[in-house]
């Protein structure tokens, strides 16, 4: 059997191919493209194809997949790629001890999901990108306004009715004089703001088309207090919910499990993982605090994990969080809809006090004013802090 061994990179590939029958090797060195590719499969024999799991891995295993080779794409994390200690590390030592790690049946394979998925999941990421970009240039235009001294609304209501105000000091660069040049850069500012917005509508509305057509989204938004953002992510990351055996194996993939110490009688549990998803996570976490205003269940859940310790508040709101995301698993594995009788304990209604409306956007008035505001008399307090002994005065 011929085996293809490839330690991908981001302009060249070093290939390795490996005999078993007489464990005789030789390497080659392509350029990562899909002609380089191309080439290289139709001059080979190779019986299976073995990479590491990178960015080209995904349509580098499509092409050998369309030709009908068997193709494993590895993980990284695994404790067999450890080569720490090693006194020499090169691209061609790690391309051969692919093909030999494969002989021993010492890789785990990965999941590659469709290249549908795969679009699906870069466009969620550039909309989080977008969403960056259009917030450090709202920042950027605030520090201009501090610069000058100049006062703007604050909050979202700079750029909803506070937007006239902030319009009616730019000036193109071309007209600007020596003292008005942060003006001119202001109508840059503004104008890659305008056209970065245009663009995150563009993307909501390809994304909602998206949501709208997927059962399992709208399946998953059947979870009081989870919004089409956090369930588009979860079902582009979970994809297939089959290839996971238990809860425990999904918390695990999305890195929200604790590490782990043991040896003898020392075991120790540490903090999460981290592994995986790291903007599915933070997604999750969002949707958790969000959840304990909206969704009984998981204002029970919350409270009975921190058992009203304060030091316990984040620890509850991250396994909250891991109890949501394995229901939604569960939900798309079963195909079945949100059911809170099935969660929820007898528990009297006035116990669980849920906030079920958002309240009202004040309406607009008199924002700005030349008057001083008036010191607050709770600042003129002298506060004592918690804990601290009080001093007696001092005794002459």
């Amino acid at each position: 059997m011929m085996i293809l061994s490839m330690d991908l990179g981001k302009f060249n590939t070093v290939c390795c191919l490996y005999d078993t029958r007489n464990r005789k090797y030789r390497f080659e060195t392509i350029g990562t493209k899909r002609s380089h590719v191309d080439q290289l499969l139709n001059s080979c024999e190779a019986n299976l194809v073995v990479m590491e799991a990178c960015g080209p891995s995904g349509w580098i295993s499509d092409v050998c997949r369309a030709r009908g080779l068997k193709t494993i794409v590895c993980s990284t994390n695994d404790e067999a790629w450890c080569w720490k200690n090693t006194k020499r590390k090169t691209d061609r030592d790690d391309a051969l001890k692919l093909a030999k790690m494969a002989i021993m049946n010492a890789l785990t394979p990965v999941h590659v999901p469709e290249p549908e998925v795969r679009q699906q999941r870069m466009l969620v990421k550039y909309r989080k990108k977008l969403d960056g970009r259009i917030n450090r240039i709202k920042n950027a235009i605030r520090a201009l306004f501090v610069g000058q001294g100049i006062e703007i609304d604050t909050g979202k209501r700079a750029w909803c009715l506070g937007r006239q105000r902030i319009d009616s000091f730019r000036k193109p660069l071309d007209e600007c004089g020596d003292l008005e040049l942060w003006q001119g850069e202001l109508d840059l500012e503004l104008t890659q703001l305008d056209d970065l917005t245009r663009q995150m509508e563009t993307v909501e509305k390809k994304l909602e088309a998206y949501a709208k057509k997927n059962p399992h989204i709208q399946r998953v938004m059947t979870i009081p207090g989870v919004g089409r953002k956090t369930a588009e992510a979860l079902v582009a990351a979970i994809d297939d919910p089959h290839r996971f055996k238990s809860s425990r194996h999904l918390s695990s993939y999305l890195g929200m499990t604790p590490k782990q110490y043991q040896s003898g009688e020392t075991d120790r549990s540490g903090r999460i993982s981290k592994r995986g998803p790291r903007m599915l996570r933070s997604l999750l976490l969002e949707c958790a605090w969000a959840s304990t205003r909206y969704n009984a269940w998981s204002k029970l859940t919350f409270a009975r994990i921190h058992g009203g310790s304060r030091t316990r508040r984040k620890k509850a709101g991250i396994a909250l969080a891991r109890k949501l995301a394995v229901i939604a698993w569960a939900m798309m594995r079963d195909e079945t809809d949100w059911d809170s009788t099935k969660l929820l304990p007898e528990v009297p209604p006035e116990e669980v006090k849920l906030k079920v409306k958002r309240p009202e956007v004040r309406p607009a008035g008199e924002l700005h004013s030349n008057e001083p505001k008036r010191p607050s008399a709770r600042g003129s307090r002298q506060t004592k802090r918690r804990g601290s002994p009080r001093r007696s005065p001092a005794r002459t």
